[in-house]
């Protein structure tokens, strides 16, 4: 047999194989479809490293290997039906990694973002709207530039949405969501305050140092306690915990503002929506210093929850984790909270269809229950 006639049946063979595939995939998403679809997985890709490690291959490899994985467990979710797919990419922790490396992750996330954007990417094809969420002052200005672009030209895909955690920490994620509260509070109080009692510009400079007051003690709560308490009453008394508990950590530069038009903004009433309902009479009574009189501003859950990052999307359904750790490691803790955790024992570059199976029949399974909790919760 001649080699050109080995390379067509070798090439026959291959798309058979592939042809196959499809048909059993589809088949078995058929299955899948007769029971509920999770509206929004979370994924914490690890493992990269290791598995560089485990096939001996050269630093960085691993995560090249983990972007392949990536992409075949996107296209699975889009074709079953999943609508949002939030993926840790790089944490704020990261960036204490030895300097070469992070600078190596920049580069590959670099490259990895303007190919997103290629005609024939995952992105275009589905209809992919990509979000970075996170700090995103933090990366470099090339990866930051990237990012900005990358949003503004998927800003109008509707389809299902991508989520980019990058430079996240869920503790950074809440305190800037109390901090953003603590400043609109103010500003809608401040200009009642001001016609009311006339104090014109005494009364602005009240406010900005309320706002300074309200960093500094969100920083010291995030240092020394690490909690944020709920139900202080507005004379400094403590008073029942109605609320739920949230740690906080602080910031090391400030939260970049995402000023495209529908970024954020134009989803974050439709997720408020989707998300379950918290009690309402929960507060986080603020109270300003004593140049401002004991002027106490009540911050609501909801006031929060729409400052948060992640809130152009409903809270996960289900959160799985590579490598077999259980730990969420500062991921998504506010959204989490009644999400059933997947843990396969395989590394984020070994992840593939089957582990996806695996975890929306887990989801089926237990999905009853999970919707009794959040009715409760």
């Amino acid at each position: 047999m001649s080699s050109k006639m080995k390379t067509h049946t070798a090439w026959s063979l291959s798309v058979l194989f592939s042809n196959l595939g499809d048909f059993l995939r589809r088949c078995m998403f058929r299955i899948l479809f007769m029971g509920p679809i999770p509206t929004h997985f979370a994924f914490i890709m690890d493992g990269n490293r290791r598995f560089a490690k485990k096939k001996n291959l050269e630093e960085g490899t691993g995560h090249r290997a983990g972007f392949l994985a990536l992409m075949n467990i996107l296209k699975y979710c889009y074709e079953l039906g999943v609508k949002y797919v939030t993926i840790y990419a790089f944490s704020i922790e990261n960036f204490k990694r030895r300097p070469d490396e992070v600078e190596n992750l920049m580069n590959l996330m670099l490259e990895k973002i303007e190919e997103l954007l290629e005609e024939e990417s995952i992105v275009n094809q589905y209809g992919v709207r990509v979000y970075f969420i996170g700090n995103l002052k933090l990366l470099s200005e090339p990866v930051r530039v990237a990012a900005e672009n990358a949003m503004r030209a998927t800003a109008k895909n509707s389809k299902c949405s991508l989520l980019i955690c990058v430079a996240y920490t869920s503790l950074d994620e809440i305190l800037h969501a109390v901090q953003e509260s603590c400043k609109e509070i103010i500003e809608v109080t401040q200009p009642c305050n001001s016609h009311k009692m006339g104090f014109g510009d005494r009364d602005s400079k009240k406010s900005d140092n309320a706002v300074k007051h309200v960093q500094e003690s969100c920083k010291h709560d995030a240092n020394e306690s690490r909690v944020l308490k709920a139900g202080v009453s507005c004379n400094g008394d403590a008073g029942a915990a109605n609320g739920v508990s949230k740690g906080v950590e602080e910031t090391r530069n400030g939260v970049v503002e995402h000023n495209f038009p529908g970024s954020f903004e134009d989803k974050r009433d439709e997720a408020q929506e989707l998300r379950p309902s918290r009690i309402e009479n929960n507060v986080f009574p603020v109270k300003a210093g004593d140049n401002m009189q004991g002027e106490c501003f009540s911050i609501k859950l909801v006031d929060i929850e729409k400052h948060l990052y992640m809130a152009v999307v409903p809270d996960p359904d289900i959160l799985v984790r590579s490598s077999g750790e259980t730990r969420l490691s500062n991921f998504l803790l506010w959204q989490t909270s009644t999400c059933p955790l997947y843990s396969p024992k395989e590394l984020w570059p070994e992840i593939g269809l089957w582990h996806l199976v695996w975890a929306v029949l887990n989801f089926q399974r237990h999905h009853s229950y999970l919707e009794k909790k959040k009715k409760q919760f």
